[in-house]
């Protein structure tokens, strides 16, 4: 028969078991384990503040390279503006560049650029040329690139990682779009195609008096910007901002009637001249107001006259619409553009109102226009600004 256990040895057994089964670490251990979950998470936090001041200092470099190419598109398109295929034209564009970069803030300070960073070219991607160099073949650029400075960005959070500051810089390239064939601003009056070929050159008639007139009545007038005397102002002193396409089934009315006092109002405000309630600010003149000079000497910049009140280049420069002669009839008719051409207004209207034009075939960069694939022939005489890359 069994000895029978006593109760003392059996709960000295059981707690002698648990013990040898629990392996509970001293207080110690426990204390070197809150020391590490510290650790780590102090680093973890300096990690995650990294981080945080790399994706700001990140954030701030891509604000400021957009404000920088910004800057750099406009100034190349300002440029190309300012083409006219000759050495006063390259002038022009660089002085256009750097004044529309001026006009630009980065960082809070103005951008330092100077002229050398403007270049020229006569293919996209040919070789570009410096102003100089380009002023000795103008007839040939149609492209212009800018380059800004390198520029610093202070670095606010991640200095560790990217250093105290980065610099930044944007390229721009514009040029000529290819000739286009949708016209937006042009003068409300016409110049009649007899069918002889015109001749850069010469001058031709386009408010023709009453010897000259296609018909009785019909001074070659068009009522594109309204039926009244002031819209006839209106539109030869500012362009009529209406899009029209060459050859298409556009027409528009003629309009009968002399229109002197109109037309002499509206076309010498280019020449500084104001009349009849006529805003220089709506209406401003031209840069260069010399009266009886050519297309070339305009071009070239010499003789020069200023006006009195703040002038826009090219005012003098403008395009009117070439209808064909069988195409005008007695009185108010409707006419289809055969054509558009690019004019230079030599002089003021005087006398009895008949202005003439010399037709001229530089390439002339039109502010407004553009293409359309599906509508006429281009003229290659007409481009507006594209910024190309």
């Amino acid at each position: 028969m069994r000895n029978p256990k006593t109760r003392n040895d059996v709960v000295k057994k059981v707690t002698s078991c648990v013990r040898t089964t629990r392996n509970t670490p001293a207080p110690r251990d426990r204390k070197s384990e809150r020391g590490a979950v510290l650790a780590i998470s102090a680093f973890a936090m300096v990690a995650l503040f990294l981080a945080t001041g790399l994706a700001v200092d990140i954030s701030r470099f891509y604000t400021a390279q957009a404000e920088l190419q910004n800057a750099a598109d406009a100034a190349a398109l300002a440029g190309v503006s300012g083409l006219n295929s000759s050495a006063a034209g390259i002038t022009e564009a660089a002085n256009r560049a750097v004044q529309a970069m001026n006009k630009y803030d980065f960082n809070h300070t103005g951008v330092d650029f100077p002229r050398t960073n403007v270049l020229f070219a006569v293919n996209l991607n040919g070789a570009y040329m410096s102003e100089a160099t380009a002023r000795t073949q103008p007839h040939d650029i149609r492209f212009v690139k800018v380059t800004t400075p390198a520029s610093p960005v202070g670095v606010s959070f991640a200095a560790s990682v990217l250093g105290g500051s980065r610099n930044l810089s944007a390229t721009a390239t514009a040029g000529y779009s290819v000739p286009i064939n949708v016209y937006c601003n042009w003068l409300p009056v016409s110049v009649i195609d007899y069918g002889v070929p015109m001749v850069p050159g010469n001058t031709y008639t386009f408010r023709a008096d009453n010897q000259l007139q296609v018909s009785s009545g019909n001074m070659q007038i068009l009522a594109a910007a309204g039926p009244g005397g002031q819209d006839v102002r209106l539109g030869l002193g500012s362009g009529v901002d209406l899009c029209a396409e060459a050859g298409a089934t556009y027409s528009v009315d003629t309009k009968p009637g002399a229109n002197t006092g109109p037309v002499k109002q509206g076309i010498n405000t280019r020449f500084d001249d104001y009349a009849s309630q006529m805003d220089p600010l709506s209406q401003p003149p031209d840069t260069n107001i010399k009266e009886n000079i050519t297309y070339s000497q305009y071009r070239d910049g010499t003789p020069a006259l200023a006006p009195s009140h703040t002038g826009i280049p090219g005012r003098r420069v403008v395009i009117i619409p070439i209808v064909k002669l069988s195409e005008y009839d007695q009185g108010r008719n409707t006419v289809i553009f055969n054509r558009f051409g690019v004019f230079f207004l030599q002089s003021k209207v005087a006398g009895n109102g008949d202005l003439r034009a010399e037709y001229i075939d530089d390439i002339v960069v039109a502010g407004k226009g553009g293409y359309d694939p599906n509508g006429g022939a281009g003229n290659n005489l007409l481009a507006t600004p594209v910024l190309y890359k």
